[in-house]
């Protein structure tokens, strides 16, 4: 069966990762399958909103995406396989095409919602609806793995409250459904046992409306973000991550000492990427957004070449050997210099050839 499985209920176009051992992980030929469902139901006035969600190991929800398959990224980059290339172009073309859609777009954030699930949840319009759960389990976890928040995470991520974006971006924390609420990385939060009830009512227009509407009337649960905002924003607001992890060292505080500690543990050198490539997104499109970060991928694959690059460390270290023991280059958030982090911003195209220059 295929791993992206697409259904027309009434109303609505229905759209199920099925990928559950993966965790619904994204390959590319998930993404080609994806954006041909997507256009092909933009087009059609008989599909009035879509619908995406995980199969879990057990049944419909309980996963919805761990991000992309990054086991495929490490046999490319072996390989010199030209679809690595693709993937990032045809990824982030998929994030945009999303952002515009000119229907209701509901994702059920429901499990692992990380790295490239989050490309295909986030970018919605104002008439789409996120629904996470008490299962969700949700981060952008880039930094770990030698990379950073891509698929259009500088510019969401960029417009959470306050500092909650860098802290998220750099730490790569876990967060809950109540957090994702607080953070505006999700529109509602609904019992996991309710799911099916709300999957069936897709395919009517009438119930869907009622549906939003509840959802957008409903008191925030409580989020452990929110009680934090003050220290986020005190430390994540601070000019350069050296200056971020110095000043959580020297706080004393057992939140701190156990945030800077997590920090000490990232990339440095993307931890550095990573807070540059926020701070620019904030201020512009998400198009804009996606070609810079087309162009910060690609040197994360070419700048240093195979096996010496970060991402590729990374990644061997967590799913490869699994040793957990990357060998970063540089080894400390002090070694590492502007030059080295400006070098992620040349883009390697001129405009007029850019990947993603349709964009807009």
């Amino acid at each position: 069966m295929s791993n992206v499985v697409t259904e027309v209920r009434g109303s609505a176009g229905l759209v199920t990762l099925n990928r559950p051992k993966a965790l619904n992980a994204l390959s590319l030929e998930m993404i080609r399958d994806l954006t041909a469902a997507l256009l092909a139901w933009r087009d059609d006035p008989h599909i009035e909103r879509v619908g995406v969600r995980g199969m879990g190991r057990e049944g419909p929800f309980g996963a919805f995406c761990a991000g992309g398959d990054i086991r495929f990224f490490h046999q490319a980059v072996l390989a010199g396989d030209p679809r690595l290339e693709d993937f990032f172009t045809e990824e982030y073309t998929l994030n945009h095409l999303i952002h515009a859609y000119p229907k209701p777009y509901v994702v059920f954030l429901d499990g692992i919602v990380m790295g490239g699930g989050m490309g295909i949840s986030a970018h919605g319009s104002d008439e789409s609806l996120r629904i996470a759960t008490e299962r969700t389990r949700m981060a952008m976890p880039e930094t770990n793995i030698g990379l950073f928040p891509d698929v259009g995470g500088g510019w969401f991520l960029a417009r959470c409250p306050g500092r909650i974006g860098e802290y998220l971006a750099l730490t790569g924390r876990l967060i809950g459904g109540a957090d994702a609420l607080g953070a505006r990385l999700a529109d509602g939060v609904l019992p996991s046992a309710q799911l099916p009830a709300v999957w069936d009512s897709l395919a009517d227009g009438e119930r869907f409306d009622r549906l939003r509407e509840s959802l957008r009337q409903a008191g925030a649960p409580a989020s452990d973000l929110a009680g934090r905002r003050g220290e986020i924003d005190r430390f994540f607001g601070l000019p350069t991550v050296r200056d971020i992890v110095l000043a959580l060292e020297a706080d004393g505080g057992p939140w701190a000492a156990e945030t800077a500690a997590v920090l000490r543990q990232r990339s440095p050198l993307m931890l550095h990427v990573t807070l540059e490539h926020l701070r620019r997104a904030r201020h512009m499109t998400l198009a804009a957004d996606l070609r810079m970060e087309r162009d910060m991928v690609r040197h994360c694959f070419h700048l240093r070449p195979g096996a010496a690059g970060e991402t590729f460390e990374g990644i061997r270290a967590l799913a490869i050997d699994k040793d957990h023991a990357p060998r970063w280059n540089p080894a400390r958030i002090e070694d590492v210099t502007p030059e080295m982090v400006q070098a992620f911003f040349a883009s390697p195209w001129p405009a007029h050839a850019h990947p993603l220059r349709a964009l807009g």
